[in-house]
Protein backbone atom coordinates (compact mmCIF):
# COMPACT_ATOMS: atom_id res chain seq x y z
CA UNK A 1 0.00 0.00 0.00
CA UNK A 2 1.39 3.45 -0.97
CA UNK A 3 0.54 5.70 1.99
CA UNK A 4 0.36 9.96 1.21
CA UNK A 5 2.88 10.28 3.63
CA UNK A 6 4.63 8.27 6.73
CA UNK A 7 5.47 10.08 9.81
CA UNK A 8 8.26 8.81 11.82
CA UNK A 9 7.62 9.29 15.74
CA UNK A 10 3.98 9.75 17.24
CA UNK A 11 5.03 11.93 19.88
CA UNK A 12 2.94 16.21 19.83
CA UNK A 13 5.11 17.81 16.24
CA UNK A 14 4.45 13.91 14.37
CA UNK A 15 0.78 13.41 15.51
CA UNK A 16 0.09 17.66 14.95
CA UNK A 17 1.29 16.82 11.45
CA UNK A 18 -0.35 13.73 11.07
CA UNK A 19 -3.41 15.40 11.64
CA UNK A 20 -3.71 17.98 9.31
CA UNK A 21 -3.14 15.45 6.60
CA UNK A 22 -6.07 13.44 8.15
CA UNK A 23 -8.40 16.20 7.62
CA UNK A 24 -7.83 16.03 3.86
CA UNK A 25 -8.63 12.74 4.40
CA UNK A 26 -5.27 11.53 3.29
CA UNK A 27 -3.64 8.05 3.86
CA UNK A 28 -0.95 8.34 6.77
CA UNK A 29 1.03 5.96 8.86
CA UNK A 30 3.02 6.82 11.90
CA UNK A 31 5.73 5.27 13.50
CA UNK A 32 6.08 5.27 17.03
CA UNK A 33 8.91 3.50 19.39
CA UNK A 34 6.91 4.76 21.92
CA UNK A 35 9.68 7.27 23.84
CA UNK A 36 8.32 10.68 24.49
CA UNK A 37 11.68 12.64 25.28
CA UNK A 38 9.28 14.48 28.50
CA UNK A 39 7.97 11.02 29.59
CA UNK A 40 9.98 11.78 32.87
CA UNK A 41 7.90 14.69 33.49
CA UNK A 42 4.66 14.37 35.48
CA UNK A 43 3.13 17.85 34.46
CA UNK A 44 3.66 19.95 31.18
CA UNK A 45 3.57 23.47 31.46
CA UNK A 46 3.21 27.15 29.37
CA UNK A 47 0.50 25.45 26.84
CA UNK A 48 -2.10 26.54 26.25
CA UNK A 49 -5.79 24.89 27.36
CA UNK A 50 -3.23 21.68 28.66
CA UNK A 51 -1.31 23.69 31.61
CA UNK A 52 -0.35 21.45 34.35
CA UNK A 53 -1.67 18.34 32.42
CA UNK A 54 0.47 14.95 32.77
CA UNK A 55 2.28 15.00 29.04
CA UNK A 56 0.94 11.25 28.62
CA UNK A 57 -2.33 11.94 29.21
CA UNK A 58 -1.82 15.22 26.43
CA UNK A 59 -0.24 12.17 24.37
CA UNK A 60 -2.83 9.75 24.76
CA UNK A 61 -6.10 12.03 24.22
CA UNK A 62 -3.96 13.14 21.02
CA UNK A 63 -3.60 9.61 20.15
CA UNK A 64 -7.45 8.78 20.91
CA UNK A 65 -8.58 12.03 18.60
CA UNK A 66 -6.52 10.79 15.55
CA UNK A 67 -7.61 6.98 15.72
CA UNK A 68 -10.67 8.39 14.35
CA UNK A 69 -10.20 9.14 11.43
CA UNK A 70 -10.21 6.45 9.12
CA UNK A 71 -7.53 6.78 6.69
CA UNK A 72 -4.79 6.41 9.64
CA UNK A 73 -2.50 3.77 10.34
CA UNK A 74 -0.32 3.90 13.42
CA UNK A 75 2.36 1.56 14.32
CA UNK A 76 3.87 0.77 17.32
CA UNK A 77 7.34 0.02 16.39
CA UNK A 78 11.18 1.54 15.36
CA UNK A 79 12.09 2.57 12.12
CA UNK A 80 15.23 1.39 11.27
CA UNK A 81 15.64 2.38 7.62
CA UNK A 82 14.56 4.98 5.47
CA UNK A 83 15.44 6.20 1.88
CA UNK A 84 14.52 7.47 -2.10
CA UNK A 85 12.60 4.37 -3.93
CA UNK A 86 11.14 6.32 -7.15
CA UNK A 87 8.91 9.43 -6.55
CA UNK A 88 8.66 8.56 -3.02
CA UNK A 89 9.98 6.72 0.14
CA UNK A 90 10.60 2.62 1.15
CA UNK A 91 10.85 2.83 5.35
CA UNK A 92 12.15 -0.39 7.20
CA UNK A 93 10.67 -1.28 10.74
CA UNK A 94 13.08 -3.13 13.03
CA UNK A 95 10.69 -6.44 12.63
CA UNK A 96 11.84 -6.25 8.53
CA UNK A 97 8.34 -4.74 7.09
CA UNK A 98 8.51 -2.46 5.01
CA UNK A 99 6.25 0.18 3.89
CA UNK A 100 5.76 3.44 1.07
CA UNK A 101 4.86 6.79 1.39
CA UNK A 102 4.79 9.54 -1.01
CA UNK A 103 6.23 11.93 1.34
CA UNK A 104 8.15 11.53 4.97
CA UNK A 105 7.75 13.29 7.90
CA UNK A 106 10.23 13.15 10.72
CA UNK A 107 9.20 13.92 14.07
CA UNK A 108 11.76 11.34 15.87
CA UNK A 109 12.69 13.87 18.65
CA UNK A 110 15.88 14.52 20.34
CA UNK A 111 17.98 12.53 22.62
CA UNK A 112 19.38 14.58 25.77
CA UNK A 113 23.25 14.01 26.76
CA UNK A 114 23.19 15.12 30.28
CA UNK A 115 26.21 16.26 32.59
CA UNK A 116 27.56 12.90 34.09
CA UNK A 117 27.06 13.62 37.81
CA UNK A 118 25.95 10.82 39.76
CA UNK A 119 22.06 11.07 40.90
CA UNK A 120 21.48 13.70 38.42
CA UNK A 121 19.50 10.98 35.37
CA UNK A 122 17.17 9.53 38.33
CA UNK A 123 15.99 13.37 38.86
CA UNK A 124 15.65 14.68 35.52
CA UNK A 125 12.29 15.29 35.05
CA UNK A 126 11.25 15.96 38.74
CA UNK A 127 13.73 18.36 40.10
CA UNK A 128 16.26 19.07 37.94
CA UNK A 129 15.34 20.14 34.32
CA UNK A 130 16.23 22.21 31.28
CA UNK A 131 13.64 25.15 30.65
CA UNK A 132 12.77 27.45 33.27
CA UNK A 133 9.74 28.50 30.88
CA UNK A 134 8.32 24.75 31.86
CA UNK A 135 9.70 24.44 35.12
CA UNK A 136 10.45 27.85 37.03
CA UNK A 137 7.05 28.81 38.26
CA UNK A 138 7.01 25.97 40.16
CA UNK A 139 9.85 26.35 42.43
CA UNK A 140 7.68 28.93 43.99
CA UNK A 141 10.83 31.34 43.67
CA UNK A 142 12.86 29.27 45.91
CA UNK A 143 16.32 28.56 45.83
CA UNK A 144 17.31 27.59 42.20
CA UNK A 145 21.04 26.15 41.08
CA UNK A 146 22.12 26.33 37.70
CA UNK A 147 24.99 23.30 36.44
CA UNK A 148 27.47 24.67 34.30
CA UNK A 149 28.33 22.56 31.07
CA UNK A 150 29.90 25.36 28.87
CA UNK A 151 30.38 29.28 28.93
CA UNK A 152 26.45 29.18 26.69
CA UNK A 153 25.34 28.47 30.39
CA UNK A 154 25.69 32.27 31.42
CA UNK A 155 22.81 33.46 29.45
CA UNK A 156 20.37 30.37 31.26
CA UNK A 157 21.43 31.68 34.55
CA UNK A 158 20.37 35.56 34.13
CA UNK A 159 17.11 34.53 32.73
CA UNK A 160 16.64 32.15 35.50
CA UNK A 161 16.65 34.99 37.72
CA UNK A 162 13.46 35.79 37.12
CA UNK A 163 11.99 32.34 38.86
CA UNK A 164 14.45 32.80 42.02
CA UNK A 165 17.54 33.56 43.86
CA UNK A 166 20.40 31.51 41.17
CA UNK A 167 23.65 30.02 42.39
CA UNK A 168 25.43 29.11 39.26
CA UNK A 169 27.52 25.88 40.12
CA UNK A 170 31.10 25.91 37.98
CA UNK A 171 31.70 22.75 38.36
CA UNK A 172 35.12 23.27 36.36
CA UNK A 173 33.21 23.76 32.86
CA UNK A 174 34.74 27.16 32.43
CA UNK A 175 36.15 30.13 34.04
CA UNK A 176 33.66 33.12 34.30
CA UNK A 177 35.67 36.90 33.20
CA UNK A 178 35.84 39.52 35.05
CA UNK A 179 32.49 41.52 32.99
CA UNK A 180 30.15 38.34 33.25
CA UNK A 181 31.04 38.11 37.07
CA UNK A 182 29.95 41.56 37.34
CA UNK A 183 27.02 41.02 35.46
CA UNK A 184 26.13 38.61 37.46
CA UNK A 185 26.71 39.79 40.87
CA UNK A 186 24.30 43.03 39.65
CA UNK A 187 21.58 40.35 39.51
CA UNK A 188 22.09 38.79 42.88
CA UNK A 189 23.63 35.16 41.15
CA UNK A 190 26.00 33.19 43.34
CA UNK A 191 28.80 31.60 42.41
CA UNK A 192 29.80 28.26 43.79
CA UNK A 193 32.97 27.14 41.75
CA UNK A 194 33.74 23.91 43.60
CA UNK A 195 33.27 20.52 41.97
CA UNK A 196 30.45 18.63 42.09
CA UNK A 197 30.02 15.53 43.65
CA UNK A 198 26.67 14.27 43.60
CA UNK A 199 23.01 14.76 43.55
CA UNK A 200 21.04 13.92 46.35
CA UNK A 201 17.57 14.80 48.28
CA UNK A 202 15.19 16.55 46.14
CA UNK A 203 17.71 18.41 44.66
CA UNK A 204 20.79 18.84 47.32
CA UNK A 205 23.98 19.34 45.40
CA UNK A 206 26.98 17.45 47.20
CA UNK A 207 30.17 19.24 46.51
CA UNK A 208 33.42 17.06 46.61
CA UNK A 209 34.70 19.45 49.42
CA UNK A 210 31.32 17.78 51.61
CA UNK A 211 29.12 21.07 51.77
CA UNK A 212 25.48 20.32 50.88
CA UNK A 213 23.82 23.01 49.09
CA UNK A 214 19.67 22.59 49.17
CA UNK A 215 17.75 23.97 46.21
CA UNK A 216 14.32 23.74 44.59
CA UNK A 217 15.11 22.69 41.92
CA UNK A 218 17.83 22.46 39.27
CA UNK A 219 18.65 23.53 35.56
CA UNK A 220 21.12 22.22 33.42
CA UNK A 221 21.75 22.84 29.46
CA UNK A 222 21.81 19.29 27.80
CA UNK A 223 23.10 18.95 24.50
CA UNK A 224 20.51 17.19 21.91
CA UNK A 225 21.26 15.06 18.89
CA UNK A 226 18.47 13.68 16.94
CA UNK A 227 17.26 10.38 18.78
CA UNK A 228 17.68 8.05 15.75
CA UNK A 229 20.09 8.34 12.40
CA UNK A 230 17.56 8.21 9.95
CA UNK A 231 17.78 11.58 8.48
CA UNK A 232 21.84 11.35 8.36
CA UNK A 233 21.42 7.61 6.64
CA UNK A 234 18.54 9.63 3.94
CA UNK A 235 21.18 12.57 3.07
CA UNK A 236 19.32 15.30 5.03
CA UNK A 237 21.82 18.04 5.79
CA UNK A 238 21.99 18.89 9.67
CA UNK A 239 23.12 22.02 11.59
CA UNK A 240 24.57 23.32 14.40
CA UNK A 241 22.55 25.48 17.09
CA UNK A 242 23.64 26.28 20.92
CA UNK A 243 21.29 23.21 21.86
CA UNK A 244 22.74 20.82 19.51
CA UNK A 245 22.58 18.93 16.69
CA UNK A 246 19.16 19.44 14.77
CA UNK A 247 17.58 18.40 10.96
CA UNK A 248 18.32 21.78 8.35
CA UNK A 249 14.55 22.40 7.17
CA UNK A 250 13.39 25.34 5.12
CA UNK A 251 10.59 27.96 5.68
CA UNK A 252 8.20 24.84 4.64
CA UNK A 253 9.67 22.24 6.78
CA UNK A 254 11.10 20.44 4.42
CA UNK A 255 14.44 18.94 4.44
CA UNK A 256 17.13 18.93 1.96
CA UNK A 257 16.25 15.85 0.46
CA UNK A 258 13.11 16.56 -1.55
CA UNK A 259 9.96 15.54 -0.12
CA UNK A 260 10.98 14.73 3.49
CA UNK A 261 10.03 17.03 5.74
CA UNK A 262 11.18 17.38 9.32
CA UNK A 263 9.36 19.28 12.79
CA UNK A 264 9.21 19.18 16.17
CA UNK A 265 12.63 19.38 18.60
CA UNK A 266 14.40 17.34 15.90
CA UNK A 267 13.81 20.42 13.82
CA UNK A 268 13.63 23.84 15.77
CA UNK A 269 14.69 25.55 18.86
CA UNK A 270 14.10 26.15 20.99
CA UNK A 271 11.92 23.27 22.81
CA UNK A 272 8.21 22.92 24.65
CA UNK A 273 5.17 20.91 23.74
CA UNK A 274 3.65 23.80 22.69
CA UNK A 275 6.48 24.85 19.91
CA UNK A 276 6.70 21.00 19.10
CA UNK A 277 2.46 21.14 18.28
CA UNK A 278 2.41 24.06 16.33
CA UNK A 279 5.94 23.08 14.35
CA UNK A 280 4.56 19.84 13.67
CA UNK A 281 0.77 21.22 12.34
CA UNK A 282 3.49 23.36 10.36
CA UNK A 283 4.53 20.61 8.64
CA UNK A 284 1.50 18.81 7.95
CA UNK A 285 0.17 21.70 6.24
CA UNK A 286 2.87 22.33 4.09
CA UNK A 287 3.41 18.52 3.58
CA UNK A 288 -0.35 18.34 1.92
CA UNK A 289 0.28 21.29 -0.04
CA UNK A 290 3.30 19.53 -1.83
CA UNK A 291 0.90 17.05 -2.56
CA UNK A 292 -1.47 19.28 -4.47
CA UNK A 293 0.83 21.64 -5.96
Amino acid sequence: MLHDAIVIGGSYAGMAAALQLLRARRKVIVVDAGARRNRFASASHGFLGQDGVDPAEIARTAREQLMAYPTLTWLEGTATDAKRQGDGFAVTTANSELYRGKRLILATGVSDALPPLDGLAERWGSSVFHCPYCHGYELNEGRIGVIATSPDVLHHVVLSTEWGDVTLLLNGAFEPDADARAELAARGVTIEAGPIAGIEGHADVRLQDGRVLPFAGLFTATRNVPSTPLAETLGCELETTPFGIQIRTDESKQTTVRGAFACGDVARVPHSVSLAVGDGAMAGVHVHRSLVF
